[in-house]
């Protein structure tokens, strides 16, 4: 017996219903009105946009049938185009654009060529932005390991996009028909593409020159610094050097999406991992830093209140004298007379304490008198 709640079936949902509907293998061809109609429902709905990402992750998974494949694609086109920066930002995080449509390259699902050609696309239109309304920087990553590990992007002329497909295939059924043309000519945002000349190069170069330096010195400050006890210059400097690789960084992604001269794309790659890999050193310093000067402030408190809980002798007050009492039962007043008497206390008296006094002889001879009085009474 299996305890707990089970996890919610994707397509058991409003919109992954329609999904599932939607982009079974049985059907000929695109229904773009059932499209839209999945899009607006996205769009009516605080969690439309998430349900209906993780019916596009079960229906993309392991899938090895084509035709699903093949609807499934042209539906996600029409809904990124469709269904604004909350559902566009699910769709760029790795665990997506990744771990389910990137792994669709695989060989073992054979997929066509034009269908590979769609998912690369997707990945490179993706990196290029939504114009600020999106954080891109995970489908980006994903972007350039495809680039260094050489794969060919298709070029931006033979993309292909829901909009043209919705154009061509109108749905009279659909309720959404009458706003099909509006709707479905919203382009992607691409940036234009890139043709560096030689001049340009050159003062390219000259730029990563620069950062290159600057991530050699932030890494010799990374290595002479040690948590806890830095440099104040070093840190200082540390800092602004932090500020101007980040700033480098971002000029560098910008670049490697729109430049199309593959030797400088190679120098942008390698700069970019030099950057990456030195900014990733400061935030694990910072942590350490962190953690040091956390440790610090704990062992600082502990020290503190083991001071305020040590033991601290109490002398009683006597109720009856006003005087505090010692712990071992004298007052105090007697303990500060007997600390100012003379330690040769009974060499002063000028008598003998262990002689016999006078009281003692009289106690003694009543006694021993006694009996004798008695036997002359009882004659």
């Amino acid at each position: 017996m299996a305890f707990g709640k089970a996890p919610k079936d994707p397509f058991g949902t409003a919109v992954g219903s329609l999904i599932e509907r939607a982009t079974f293998g049985a059907l000929q061809t695109e229904e773009w009105g059932q499209f839209l109609h999945i899009c607006d429902v996205i769009n009516a709905t605080e969690e439309g946009p998430k349900d209906a990402v993780k019916a596009l992750k079960k229906k993309l998974a392991k899938n090895c049938n084509h035709k699903e494949i093949r609807l499934t694609l042209s539906l996600l086109d029409m809904c990124v185009q469709n269904c604004g920066p909350r559902f566009q930002s699910l769709v760029v995080k790795k665990d997506f654009c990744k771990d389910k449509l990137v792994k669709l390259l695989n060989p073992r699902y054979n997929l066509p060529i034009d269908m590979q050609e769609r998912i690369l696309t997707f990945i490179m239109t993706w990196a290029r932005g939504f114009q600020g309304m999106v954080d891109v920087t995970e489908v980006k990553e994903v972007y350039l390991e495809l680039l260094k590990k050489g794969v060919e992007f298709p070029s931006a002329d033979t993309s292909t996009g829901g909009p043209k497909s919705s154009s061509q295939h109108p749905t009279k059924s659909s309720p959404s028909s009458a706003n099909t043309t509006k709707r479905t000519l919203l382009p992607l945002p691409t940036g234009p593409t890139l043709l560096l000349t030689a001049e340009q190069i050159g003062k390219l170069y000259s730029e990563l020159d620069m950062a290159k330096m600057n991530v050699r010195v932030m890494s010799s400050i990374l290595k002479e610094n040690v948590p806890g006890s830095e440099n104040p210059d070093d840190m200082n400097l540390l800092q602004k050097l932090y500020k101007t690789c980040r700033v480098m960084q971002e000029r560098i992604m910008e670049l490697l999406v729109t430049v199309e001269n593959e030797d400088v794309i190679v120098e942008l790659i390698q700069v970019n991992e030099d950057l990456n890999n030195v900014l990733l050193g400061h935030e694990r310093f910072s942590r350490n830093r962190v953690r040091f000067l956390e440790n610090q402030r704990i062992q600082r408190e502990r020290e503190e209140l083991a001071t305020l809980l040590s033991p601290v002798p109490l002398n009683p007050v006597n109720l009856q004298t006003g005087h505090t009492t010692s712990l071992n039962g004298s007052s105090a007043a007697a303990t500060s007379k007997n600390k100012s008497q003379s330690p040769h206390y009974y060499e002063i008296m000028e008598f003998d304490p262990l002689a016999p006094t006078e009281a003692i002889y009289e106690e003694i001879d009543v006694t021993v008198l006694k009996p004798e009085v008695k036997k002359d009474t009882e004659c």
